[in-house]
């Protein structure tokens, strides 16, 4: 790192220093409200191992005093060694109490980028439980009360609604990274607007994706034109350089992600769905009708709306807002 970079990523970490001690304060009343009024229960569904945005989202919700995660659920692809990987990434993080269930394999193109890392987790001697039961029991024994942040193709959820859609429908939300409104992939909104493209987890399994937006459980939609989050190498310095074991992890699979895709900055797409959840200012919504095409484009149409959809979102804020909730799990 040049002395110009090493001397921004200086600056940046006394300022969310400052930030964390400046938060001390906030975090113990969000405890006491936590307290009052309860954590949010949540099963986080990803694909985690793909992509490495999945890692910091999970890094994040296990982070916040207001979120109680009660399950990690994996789909999409290869789905035991996802399993694998979230199982290892809660126990080398302090959250080995979080159960891991794994949900149908499918057939995936994808490059499972952080496989090595995956690999070293031994599977249970009697294997993963199974996702969809999982996540159904969960429910059942707390209806209108979980919310499912889902982040991966929609295969659990198709086969949640397949299975038993009446427990489904007794979901309180879910909040998804997912869809493209005005933005495809790549698009900052700097240049004149090229449109919308088919997005990821939409586009994998539109039957599924079209039977979650026709459930009639809230959605909150996190699509492209508000989660391009560049986590650029200032940031990355910044995190990595408390050498946590949060931080180590995600600096593991940060490096395998980036040698396998030969990519160094991560878009943290899906760190947005559960910072939303959070804290929903930093990314408000707004009421739409939704439908899918066949080629798994996300369109607005006229209607009753079925999904509260986040536009925009700034930067700037979303990151202010993340690292120091990562960076606080030293301070709980």
């Amino acid at each position: 790192m040049n002395q110009g970079l090493r001397l921004k990523a200086t600056v940046l970490a006394a300022v969310l220093v400052l930030s964390v001690n400046a938060t001390s304060t906030s975090r113990a009343s969000a405890q006491n409200k936590t307290r009052e009024h309860g954590q949010q229960k949540v099963i986080f569904d990803t694909d985690i191992g793909d992509d490495v945005d999945d890692a910091f989202a999970l890094a994040l919700a296990v982070s916040s005093p207001r979120l109680q995660v009660i399950g990690v659920t994996t789909a999409w692809g290869d789905t035991e060694l996802r399993a694998r990987l979230a199982e290892r990434f809660l126990k080398v993080t302090g959250h080995a109490d979080i159960p891991v269930a794994a949900g149908p394999k499918t057939n995936a193109s994808s490059t499972f980028t952080q496989a090595r890392w995956a690999r070293i987790e031994p599977v249970p001697p009697n294997g993963f439980p199974d996702a969809i039961d999982f996540t159904l029991n969960a429910i059942r024994h707390n209806p209108g009360k979980i919310t499912l942040i889902a982040v991966a193709p929609f295969s659990n959820i198709g086969a949640l609604i397949d299975r038993d859609p009446t427990t489904f429908r007794k979901l309180k939300q879910i909040v998804l990274m997912g869809g493209s409104i005005n933005r495809r992939y790549g698009d900052m909104g700097y240049l004149p607007d090229r449109g919308p493209e088919p997005e990821y987890n939409v586009m994998m399994d539109i039957p599924s994706s079209r039977k979650l937006f026709a459930s009639g459980v809230p959605i909150e939609m996190m699509p492209l034109d508000s989660t391009q989050l560049k986590f650029d190498e200032t940031m990355r310095d910044t995190v990595f350089s408390q050498a946590t074991p949060m931080t180590d992890a995600l600096l593991s699979l940060y490096e395998e992600w980036s040698a396998s895709t030969g990519n160094a900055t991560p878009t943290l797409f899906d760190a947005m769905a559960v910072a939303a959840l959070i804290d929903p200012d930093l990314c408000p919504t707004r009421p739409m009708s939704i439908e899918i095409d066949d080629k798994g484009l996300t369109q607005p149409a006229t209607g009753e709306p079925n999904a509260d959809v986040c536009m925009q979102s700034d930067s700037d804020q979303f990151f202010h807002f993340y690292i120091p909730s990562i960076l606080n799990e030293l301070h709980r």
